[in-house]
C-alpha cells in the first residue's frame, strides 16, 4: 500500500504534465494487468479526465510516474 507521501506526490507529477504527456503515460503504460485505449477514445476526453485515468492506473499498480515532482518558482 502506498503512504500519503507516495499518494500526494504521484498526484502533484500527474496535475503538472499536459495532455500529450499525459496520452503518451497512457499508450505506453505497462502494470500488472492490460490496458488499451483507442485513439478516439483518448482524443476525446479532456485533460483532466486522461489525468484522473492515469493516476488511477498509478496508484493500482503502485507505480511512479517518471516525471520529477513540480517545484514552487
Amino acid at each position: 500500500m502506498l503512504d500519503p507521501q507516495q499518494v500526494e506526490e504521484i498526484m502533484c507529477i500527474i496535475s503538472a504534465m499536459n495532455r500529450e504527456a499525459v496520452i503518451d503515460r497512457l499508450r505506453s503504460f505497462r502494470g500488472g494487468f492490460p490496458v488499451d485505449f483507442t485513439n478516439e477514445f483518448l482524443a476525446d476526453l479532456p485533460t483532466d479526465r486522461l489525468q484522473h485515468i492515469y493516476a488511477a492506473l498509478c496508484l493500482q499498480s503502485r507505480a511512479m510516474p517518471d516525471e520529477e515532482v513540480p517545484t514552487a518558482a
